[in-house]
């Protein structure tokens, strides 16, 4: 459902639980500072005449500039195109243009009085100040400064002269374009010839950058930096061809000999073989169930092929898993059944996979804050009367199956057949070629040899439980090569302990990921059909836990200088797997190159030739699930709010996922916003403990006084009764009155232990009740308590967790360029510290195959329309694509050693 937010924008609801919609929800941006505010240019056109009379030599001697007064003419066309206005600037004057990004501005547009009048406001304060330069300047701009001469160019290069005082420094390569009749250059990144103040590349001798490009796209680099090394010669340049760009960069940084790869190939075979031999065992038995149905021996069978093209994905229609080759089908209205659906019903078993319909309500935008619900949500149904019972699908005595009942999908009238997809014999004989593989006793130690020298381990601390050995992570840099680190990573990788990856950035080109950037590749590039799909986005309202259509500039603004609601609370928003396609390398090729350089441990994580990357097995023509690179954007801030704060809430991932935050943005908050966040803060608890969510057990006076506060009370009356309950509460150290506050660091990690895995549930369950999901409404019920994803656990539940079931997470701070190993069947959350872009890539690693397995068992099981429900991953025809292409790749090879 739709509703229009008054003066800002349509909120949607996106839950699987069919949400309504939020109601009465007024949001402004916040107040941004003048400086910060874009203004549009003026198309009216404004030439400067490049010769300056009495200026620089442009002799090879390189004599020094004359004494006498430069000047440079500014020429004003009114729009009647009759009269124009004459100027003349002296040297000083110059000097003052070009070192200000507004003059510049000014002097290229039509604003004459502007112009004039900031110019004399300059050299006033230039005159009061000896070194002008060091009010209102960055640090780089001041050096800048001192190192350069007023600009003195020819008319076609730029001539470098000692300056005035005898300083040997160059001057900067910038040139004064004629507009005398000769063609001006072309700035690269933006392709206008009507700039006047450009830089070129010496070393290139062929790309220049206009001024005004240089410092609103390449902030981090000097003009000096520019003229040494230009920007498309460092492989950063963020115009808007480079960004459509590919093969700018060598993506894989994978340099092995045949050896070592003969070595990974049989890893991988004999990491897998286990799990080939596993889908054998359970295809045998079903044929020797079919052969008693039949009466025939099991080598007689035939089974017949399912009529299935490559890019189909074939699904059971019972519990939504997928298919990879033996099933049953019903030949009247093709009712497809997995063996496991198979064996469940044969043995009485068969889980109840009911759909269920339970909603949260929407009790208005004053309930959220703190208020009462609104009076029109106080009725709702209760979860049981939403669920719907489950009719009875039992075998026959000869393990034969009926189709399924019609209130279940099937037509109850024919018997299931055995059918099959890939050719009768392949797995079987797949499983037999890739064993005697193994044991033809050639022994590889290469890549042993030349990994194994390991060095001392970086670790961090991540924990700190009692008897454990486990409370530090593996933690190298990325600066040095990693080819000795490789079997160190292996060992914490198969016990499934995360890793982290420092300065994984410093060895790409440094392309901007600044979101503004990536936007304008994205819409630049195409037409204003496609176009318009971008200009709005469907971002994720933390708070009310529902998508909200916004404006993708006013999405990217906020994502800079933060936005609030009308109480000033902050508004958290977050972009999921954006831009909205599952084409990243596609629509932002620069980028997802980029991404794939920085990637460390390529021979897990490369999405394209990985050796040991499961995922890249499949052939070209299968279907394949989408792997990512995923883009995720979302605001953030350090206090940990307790209510709408910027998380991904606690949820395990079917594969394994390595996450690189690419780029942060501080958003600061004027103290009018910090008090009217501590004013609601003790508004959110008095309403936790009226609905019996607060952390311990209080007193009827206590909890009393809690229930009286609202939001027309004055602060000073909450302060007071606030301070006299907190006097009380000393003998509960639960009662967390005020919000823990972290560091600033990108995000905040939690990641759980698979061993753990049962206790954290259990916990879960016991205080879901105190959680609160959409529109901040409490948990009622859980369906399963991690791939729900409706907890999140902050400062307080960590503590509790950690003291009644003896568990903790490993609990991290990700950097600016750091990269997150999370294995697959670990438990995770994040919340965002600052505004975030991390970009993100599934894998499938042989170490985790099981956890996969294991995931996709879970995952069947939870209700039809569950938000985890589906396998997207196939894990187990990854499995037999991956061993194929395996045996193929090592008996190729082996004839080449």
């Amino acid at each position: 459902m739709e509703v229009l937010v008054p003066g800002q924008r349509r909120l949607n609801c996106c839950s699987n639980n069919d949400l309504g919609e939020i109601s009465d929800v007024s949001m402004v941006p916040a107040k941004r500072k003048l400086s910060e505010i874009v203004h549009k240019r003026n198309e009216r056109s404004i030439s400067i005449d490049e010769e300056m009379k009495n200026g620089c030599s442009s002799s090879p001697t390189g004599s020094k500039p004359s004494s006498k007064k430069e000047h440079v003419t500014r020429k004003v066309k009114s729009s009647n195109g009759k009269r124009t206005l004459k100027k003349q600037f002296n040297a000083s004057d110059i000097e003052i243009i070009f070192q200000d990004d507004c003059l510049i501005n000014e002097l290229e547009e039509d604003g004459e009085f502007m112009f004039l009048t900031k110019l004399k406001q300059r050299r006033r304060s230039r005159g009061r100040r000896s070194d002008w330069g060091m009010t209102g300047r960055s640090s780089k701009d001041v050096e800048m400064k001192n190192s350069e001469s007023p600009l003195c160019t020819s008319s076609s290069t730029a001539v470098s002269s000692p300056s005035s005082s005898g300083d040997n420094n160059s001057r900067c390569a910038v040139r004064n374009t004629k507009s005398n009749g000769q063609s001006h250059i072309k700035c690269h990144q933006c392709m206008k010839m009507e700039r006047k103040a450009v830089v070129s590349c010496t070393t290139c001798k062929q790309n220049s950058y206009c001024i005004q490009c240089a410092k609103q796209w390449y902030p981090q680099l000097t003009v000096e930096e520019i003229e040494e090394l230009c920007p498309f010669c460092r492989k950063n340049c963020n115009c808007n061809r480079c960004l459509h760009s590919t093969g700018i960069i060598k993506t894989s940084n994978i340099d092995i000999g045949n050896c070592e790869k003969i070595e990974l190939l049989e890893y991988l075979i004999k990491s897998l073989l286990p799990f080939l031999k596993e889908i054998c065992k359970e295809q045998d038995q079903e044929m020797e169930i079919e052969a008693k149905i039949q009466g025939i021996s099991s080598s007689e069978i035939e089974v017949p092929l399912t009529l299935c093209s490559n890019d189909e994905r074939v699904y059971c229609n019972h519990c939504a898993t997928s298919i990879v080759d033996f099933h049953r089908s019903c030949p009247k209205c093709s009712y497809e059944l997995c063996l496991s659906c198979c064996q469940e019903i044969r043995k009485g078993s068969l889980k109840d996979r009911a759909e269920v319909k339970f909603q949260y309500k929407n009790k208005g935008y004053q309930y959220m804050h703190g208020g009462d619900p609104s009076p029109e949500s106080r009725l709702s149904k209760t979860f049981e009367d939403c669920i719907e019972s489950l009719t009875e699908w039992n075998a026959n005595g000869d393990g034969s199956i009926t189709c399924a009942p019609k209130d279940m999908g099937g037509c109850s009238d024919c018997m299931l057949e055995l059918k099959c997809i890939l050719p009768c014999g392949w797995i079987s004989s797949l499983e037999v070629k890739a064993r005697n593989l193994l044991i033809d006793g050639t022994e590889h130690t290469t890549l042993k040899q030349k990994r194994g020298e390991r060095r001392a381990q970086a670790l961090r601390k991540a924990a700190s439980r009692t008897s454990s050995d486990d409370n530090f992570l593996y933690c190298p840099a990325s600066t040095g090569s990693l080819e000795g680190d490789f079997l160190t990573f292996q060992r914490h990788w198969i016990i499934g302990e995360p890793v982290i990856v420092r300065d994984v950035l410093k060895k790409a080109t440094g392309l901007s990921w600044e979101p503004m950037v990536m936007w304008r590749a994205l819409c630049e590039n195409m037409d204003s059909e496609v176009n318009s799909k971008f200009l709005e986005v469907r971002a994720i309202d933390c708070l009310a836990g529902c998508e909200v259509e916004i404006s993708t500039l006013q999405f990217f603004e906020g994502y800079t200088l933060g936005r609030t609601y009308e109480n000033l609370w902050p508004e958290m928003l977050k972009l999921k797997d954006w831009p909205p396609s599952d084409k990243f390398d596609d629509l932002l090729p620069r980028h997802c190159d980029e991404f794939i350089s920085a990637l460390p441990f390529q021979e897990y994580t490369e999405p394209r030739t990985g050796m040991l990357n499961l995922a890249v097995k499949l052939p070209p023509d299968v279907l394949k699930p989408d792997m990512g690179p995923k883009t995720y954007i979302a605001y953030g801030i350090a206090e940990e709010l307790g209510r709408g704060d910027s998380v991904t809430k606690l949820h395990c991932d079917m594969s394994d996922a390595v996450n690189i935050l690419m780029h942060t943005a501080e958003v600061s908050s004027s103290i009018e916003q910090r008090f009217s966040i501590s004013r609601l803060k003790k508004l959110h608890k008095a309403q936790d403990v009226r609905e019996h969510l607060g952390s311990v057990k209080l007193g009827s006076y206590h909890a009393q006084q809690l229930v009286e506060w609202n939001e027309d009370m004055e602060t000073s009356e909450i302060d007071g009764r606030l301070q006299t309950l907190k006097n009380d509460l000393d003998d509960f150290p639960g009662f967390v009155l005020d919000a823990e506050k972290t560091g600033t660091s990108g995000a905040l990690w939690d990641i759980f232990r698979r061993q753990d895995v049962p206790k954290l549930e259990a916990y879960l369950r016991k205080h879901s009740e105190e959680f609160r999901h959409t529109f901040c409404s409490p948990v009622k019920q859980v369906i399963h308590p991690i791939h729900d994803q409706c907890f999140y656990l902050n400062s307080e539940h960590k503590r509790r967790l950690k003291e009644e079931y003896g568990i903790e997470p490993w609990t991290f701070e990700q950097r600016l360029g750091e990269a997150v190993f999370i294995p697959a069947g670990c438990p995770h959350q994040v919340r965002n510290l600052k505004s975030c872009t991390k970009v993100a890539v599934d894998f499938v690693s042989p170490e985790n195959v099981h956890e996969c397995l294991r995931l996709t068992e879970e995952f069947r099981r939870l209700p039809k329309n569950h938000r985890a429900r589906e396998d997207k991953l196939e894990i187990k025809k990854m499995i037999l694509y991956a061993v194929d292409q395996a045996v193929k790749d090592l008996e190729a090879m082996k004839l080449t050693v």
